[in-house]
């Protein structure tokens, strides 16, 4: 098992519960993958990387109640605020200051395109080729004609799946929110995908997995392990790793596909899992920590949007048992990009003043921290891989196929909630299926 994330450790698991043998090889000094937990104090624990779920992710939530982990709500209470150009706005609810009628519209030209992606295939989705072909910001260009449209597709780009509009296909755009539940689900809080967070953190999962994977005869886990190469013959596989070599029956490389590509293949791929148009999810997590959430005292929620970044917009992540105010601040797009190039002194500077000016009763913050994912060595982007022009057609037909004895997982294998913890739980689930024959 190539990855100790979530999809490699659900699998992991479920084949050591029927008795094989399992080594999960990871690259990083801990297990979680693109959940990573933060202490901000004693006992207290907040999600630098992925952290939201809703009723629909029914694999996770079930995977939750096995290791008696909780949820618990995302506090949205309270007013939002906005800094979208027209100067800042406090309003209730979450939708912005903006034309509705334009923003209507574009929601709707959203609707009518994701309708038309077949989720279970979409290379196969009619006129595929063309949506393929085009980028979501070349979309936007010809579809979105009022500057208040122009001005928030971006910002929602970024927020549902922290993609620049100009590194995905249109297909990609349109395949991810129909994935993900559509539009509204995915968008939402109450009753929606971000309705709830993991409590304790979500990286609680993946070291309970770990932990339940140690206490089976013949299997472990052994971190700051990358691997280089994955070598077939006729026999098994080899896998080759910083310190050792490892053989096995079979592999499963739960990586992101710009990392399982990068890896030495023999026999060679044949097909790539990513293409030189597939991009990094362009995510930075900034979690400012103060005594308190202030914000709330003054009646707002924490949640705020922003034309201008760095913080293209922030919600309230306090731990849910008391402690410190959590803001956490979204980096997306091409934003991240560039915040993700500054300096440290930098970075927090400018976070610090951004989130002063949204909510000038907060005092200086007692702590600060930057999860840079766009550059992260072992995940090359977060939330997901973006898939750019003709990668569903490239590579879409042959997302799970095994190459011989190699299986594939990952949330960006999985049809079924795309790029989001949920994605990955199932896509370990189905590999467990696979490689037991279950049908």
């Amino acid at each position: 098992m190539v990855g100790a994330g979530l999809a490699g450790l659900t699998a992991a698991t479920g084949l050591a519960a029927c008795g094989i043998e399992v080594t999960v090889l990871e690259a990083r000094d801990r297990v979680g993958g693109r959940t990573h937990g933060l202490q901000v104090a004693p006992d207290r624990w907040i999600d630098a990387g992925a952290a939201y779920l809703g009723e629909r992710h029914t694999e996770l939530l079930a995977l939750l109640a096995d290791l008696d982990l909780k949820t618990t709500p995302t506090t949205m209470a309270g007013a939002s605020r906005f800094a979208l150009g027209t100067g800042d706005t406090t309003r209730d609810g979450r939708f912005p200051p903006l034309n509705a009628v334009a923003l209507g519209d574009m929601f709707e030209l959203l609707d009518e395109l994701t309708a038309t992606v077949r989720p279970d295939a979409p290379w196969l989705t009619p006129d595929a080729e063309r949506l393929d072909t085009l980028t979501a910001a070349e979309w936007a260009e010809k579809h979105l004609t009022h500057p208040d449209a122009q001005l928030f597709f971006p910002l929602f780009l970024g927020e549902m799946m922290a993609a620049d509009p100009a590194d995905v296909s249109v297909l990609h755009m349109a395949f991810y929110l129909r994935s993900g539940g559509g539009i509204r689900y995915l968008n939402a809080f109450e009753g929606g995908a971000q309705q709830d967070r993991i409590a304790g953190g979500a990286h609680r999962v993946c070291e309970r997995l770990a932990e339940r994977l140690a206490e089976r005869p013949g299997a472990q886990v052994r971190l700051s392990e990358p691997v280089r190469a994955v070598h077939q013959d006729s026999d098994g596989v080899t896998v080759h790793a910083a310190h050792g070599t490892y053989r096995a029956d079979v592999a499963v490389i739960a990586l992101p596909p710009l990392l399982a590509t990068a890896l030495g293949h023999h026999p060679e791929l044949p097909v790539s899992r990513a293409s030189g148009r597939t991009a990094r999810g362009c995510a930075v997590k900034v979690n400012l920590i103060y005594p308190e959430p202030v914000w709330r005292e003054h009646g707002l929620s924490g949640w705020s949007v922003s034309a201008e970044g760095p913080l293209l917009s922030t919600v309230d992540d306090s731990p849910a048992e008391g402690g410190p105010g959590v803001l956490t601040g979204f980096v997306t797009g091409s934003e991240a990009h560039r915040f993700a190039a500054l300096a440290p002194e930098q970075q927090r500077a400018a976070a610090v003043d951004q989130a002063s000016r949204l909510f000038p009763m907060l005092p200086d913050p007692i702590g600060l921290h930057v999860t840079d994912w766009v550059n992260e060595q072992y995940s090359q982007g977060c939330y997901a891989a973006l898939l750019g022009p003709g990668d569903w057609l490239r590579h879409g037909p042959t997302l799970t196929t095994p190459h011989r004895r190699v299986h594939w997982a990952g949330t960006e294998t999985s049809t079924e909630y795309f790029g989001l913890m949920e994605g990955a739980v199932r896509s370990g689930h189905r590999v467990v299926a696979e490689i037991l024959g279950l049908p």
